[in-house]
C-alpha cells in the first residue's frame, strides 16, 4: 500500500482513466466502484496490492509482480494464498506473460530461473548508468566500547546526516521495529510487562495522553505506571529501541532538522501516507525515519544518505529465511540512495558486521549470496531444495493442542511409508500464546509438494 501512490500516479500519467486501483487501503464504496469498473471492461490497467491478482480482467495479457520477494505477498489469515504463486498460475491457464520484477528475488524464483522454468532477465546497469551507493558498515559493539551501552545513533551515522544537512540532502533512516522501547521491567523485582494473551513483551509507546504499552498482536494495552505493579518501586527501564525513539534522538541531535517518521502507528489515519510521502518528495521534510515500509521502491533523487540502525534485527529469528530477508532488506534500502545526479552512501549499524548476509549486502551480489545461502539450505534440507509445509495447531489449552497435534501427526504415518515426506515435531511454535490460543507447530518436509 506504501508504493501504491507513486505508482499510480506513474500509471495514471500514461494511461488517464483507464487504470483502477485495487488495495484493502480504499473505502469499501471506493472497492466497489473499482472492481466493477474493472469487471465492466472500462478499464485496461490494474495497480494493487496481492488481492488485485484476483481482479475480475476478461482477458490479461500481460502480469507484473513488482517486488516479487517481498514477504506481504503471502496471506497469512484464511484464504491463506501467495500472491506471486497465484499470479504465476493465472497467468499459465490465461496464457498471459508474467513478470517478476525484483532487485533481491526469493531463493525459489532465482532456483527456478537457474534451472530454466523461468527466463532471465538481467539489468546490468542502474538508470542513466549511475553507480551503486557506497556501504560502510559500523560494529557497533566498538560504539557500545567507546560511548557507552544506549547509542542508538552511531558516531558515523550522526556525521552523515550533519554533513547532508549542510549539503540541503535528505536522509532515509530505517529501523525495522517500531514504537519506544522494546520492553519493561523493574529494575528491582525483575518484573516484566508481558501480554496476557500472547507470548510476547508489551512495546512502550509514546502517546499523546501519555505512555503506553501495547500489544502488537491483539491490541490489548495498559499504561506505563510510574511505579512497579508488583514491588512498587520506582525502578522501571525500558529496554530496547524502535522507531519512535530514533525520530526523538535526531530531534535532539538535529534540533533545526525537519523530520517525518513512517510506520504503522503514524499512518493509521487515512491519506496519512501519502502526504507524508508527498512532503518528503517536495522537499518539505530533510530526514524520513521508517520501518521497511520506507525500504524499498521508493524513488527520492535528493536522497544521498541511507542509515540502517539494527541491521540484524531479523537474524535471530527462528525462521529459515532469516538470512536471505536481511541481505534483500539490506540491499533495498542501499538503494533508495543516489538515484538523483548526485552519488549515495549507506551507513549500516550491526552487532554482527561479518555475517554473510551483512557483508554481502555491503558488495551488493545478488548472486554471490545465492550461492552461499544455497549452500546452507542443501545441508539443512530446506527449499528450494524440499517443499516445506508449516502446520500450526491451536488450543484452548497447551496440552490440547499438543494432543490434537499428536493426533494428526500419528494419522499421517501411512502416508509418510508411501508419500516420501517426514514429519518434524509436534513442539511447540516460536509464538506459543497468540490471541488467548495456545500453539502447536509441526512441519511437512519432502521432494513433492502435491504430495
Amino acid at each position: 500500500i506504501a508504493l501504491t501512490p507513486q505508482v499510480a500516479a506513474l500509471f495514471r500519467g500514461r494511461f488517464g482513466r483507464a487504470v483502477a486501483i485495487q488495495h484493502s487501503g480504499l473505502s469499501d464504496g471506493e472497492r466497489h466502484d473499482q472492481w466493477h469498473r474493472i469487471r465492466r471492461g472500462e478499464v485496461e490497467v490494474v495497480v494493487g496490492t496481492r488481492s488485485a491478482v484476483f481482479a475480475p480482467l476478461t482477458s490479461p495479457g500481460l502480469i507484473i509482480v513488482d517486488e516479487e520477494h517481498d514477504t506481504s505477498y503471502k496471506q497469512e489469515e484464511s484464504p491463506r494464498y501467495h500472491g506471486r504463486d497465484v499470479a504465476v498460475m493465472r497467468g499459465s491457464r490465461e496464457r498471459a506473460l508474467v513478470v517478476l520484477g525484483s532487485a533481491t528475488p526469493s531463493m525459489e524464483s532465482y532456483q527456478n530461473a537457474e534451472a530454466d522454468k523461468y527466463a532471465r532477465v538481467t539489468l546490468e546497469r542502474r538508470v542513466l548508468d549511475r553507480p551503486l551507493a557506497a556501504v560502510r558498515i559500523v560494529n557497533m559493539r566498538d560504539e557500545y566500547a567507546d560511548e557507552g551501552p544506549d547509542v542508538v545513533i552511531s558516531r558515523a551515522l550522526a556525521a552523515g546526516v550533519e554533513d547532508r544537512l549542510a549539503r540541503h540532502e535528505q536522509v532515509l533512516v530505517l529501523l525495522n521495529r517500531r514504537g519506544y522501547a522494546t520492553a519493561v521491567f523493574c529494575r528491582q523485582c525483575g518484573d516484566t510487562y508481558e501480554c496476557p494473551n500472547c507470548s510476547v513483551s508489551l512495546t512502550v509507546h509514546t502517546a499523546r495522553h501519555g505512555w503506553r504499552a501495547p500489544c502488537h498482536y491483539c491490541n490489548y494495552s495498559v499504561v506505563v505506571p510510574k511505579r512497579c505493579r508488583k514491588c512498587a518501586a520506582p525502578y522501571l527501564e525500558h529496554a530496547g529501541f524502535g522507531t519512535e525513539k530514533v525520530e526523538q534522538q535526531l530531534r535532539e541531535r538535529f534540533p533545526a532538522a525537519r523530520i517525518g517518521r513512517i510506520d504503522r502507528d503514524s499512518v493509521r489515519r487515512k491519506g496519512a501516507l501519502t502526504e507524508l510521502l508527498t512532503r518528503f518528495a517536495s522537499g518539505a521534510l530533510d530526514v524520513l525515519v521508517g520501518t521497511q515500509m520506507i525500504a524499498k521502491g521508493h524513488d527520492f533523487p535528493n536522497v544521498t544518505l541511507v542509515g540502517v540502525i539494527s541491521a540484524d534485527v531479523g537474524l535471530g529469528l527462528a525462521d529459515f529465511r532469516a538470512a536471505e530477508r536481511t541481505f534483500q532488506l539490506l540491499t533495498q534500502v542501499a538503494g533508495r540512495a543516489g538515484r538523483g545526479e548526485r552519488s549515495g552512501e549507506a551507513v549500516v549499524q550491526t552487532l554482527y558486521p561479518d555475517h554473510y548476509s551483512i557483508q554481502l549486502a555491503r558488495r551488493q551480489d545478488y548472486p554471490a549470496f545465492f550461492e552461499k545461502e544455497l549452500q546452507y539450505r542443501r545441508g539443512m534440507r530446506y527449499p528450494p531444495f524440499l517443499a516445506m509445509i508449516n502446520v500450526v495447531v491451536r488450543g484452548r489449552t497447551f496440552e490440547q493442542a499438543m494432543d490434537t497435534a499428536v493426533d494428526i501427526t500419528r494419522r499421517l504415518g501411512p502416508a509418510i511409508a508411501t508419500g516420501g515426506f517426514a514429519i518434524l515435531g509436534p513442539a511447540p511454535a516460536p509464538l506459543g500464546k497468540l490471541r488467548g490460543e495456545h500453539r502447536v507447530q509441526f512441519f511437512l518436509k519432502g521432494q513433492k509438494r502435491a504430495t
